[in-house]
């Protein structure tokens, strides 16, 4: 893991006008259309990049270590746990996944935003440990009707998976207001307009403006 997650050195130089980056956070149920918004944005914007996770589920085909995930057993996700090494982690489906600490501060100082797809409970130790940093979005479904109609439409879960997501999707929606946004995913072009507003809007703040002191600061004495 530490050749995959060193350090670099960071320019200090605030006479330039620049950007610390930001996690960008999408939730959602299942089939509310996180993953869906995440890619869309991914594949529209070069200033953001997927979080990288580590896993300890098994490596699926076509899947690379240090690009889809990083892939450990469970005795060094416990070592990492114990080492403190995670921004957030949690046990989802009988798999643990956890979001390394270094690699995303090495991106947030670089001016480099991170997407994140997670449930609440990882939004909310995200939050806990880089409350400045988070901009926690969830995307709720138009009803639940329509949730479960997307779910039937994958053609890939059981009726007693999709049932236990229907179940899931409920305590989900429950922990909406702990996000500093709120969509409803009722038209997906409409929605992913809005999460790009919201992104837009929240790199512009002034506390996110790294260079902005210096900036001012030699206008001033011209």
């Amino acid at each position: 893991m530490a050749d995959n997650i060193s350090s670099q050195n960071i320019d200090n130089d605030h006479r330039e006008l620049s950007r610390r980056g930001l996690l960008f956070v999408l939730s959602s149920p299942s089939g509310a259309g996180k993953s869906t918004l995440a890619s869309m944005l991914l594949q529209a914007d070069d200033e953001i990049a997927m979080s990288v996770s580590v896993t300890t589920r098994a490596k699926r085909p076509g899947e690379e270590h240090g690009k889809d995930y990083y892939f450990v057993s469970g005795e060094e996700f416990e070592e990492m746990v114990a080492d403190h090494s995670f921004l957030e982690y949690a046990t989802v489906f009988g798999h643990r996944y956890g979001t390394p600490a270094v690699p995303v501060n090495e991106s947030l100082a670089d001016g480099q935003d991170v997407l994140f797809d997670i449930d609440w409970q990882g939004t909310q130790q995200l939050y806990q440990r880089a409350g400045q940093d988070v901009v926690r979005v969830f995307i709720l479904p138009p009803t639940l009707g329509e949730l479960r109609s997307r779910l039937d439409s994958r053609n890939t879960d059981s009726p007693e998976i999709i049932e236990s997501r229907m179940q899931r999707a409920t305590s989900e929606i429950s922990h909406w207001d702990g996000y500093d946004y709120v969509l409803i995913n009722d038209d997906l072009e409409a929605c992913f307009a809005k999460v790009k507003q919201i992104l837009a809007t929240e790199r512009m703040r002034r506390a996110r403006q790294t260079g902005l002191i210096g900036f001012v600061r030699d206008l001033m004495a011209e």
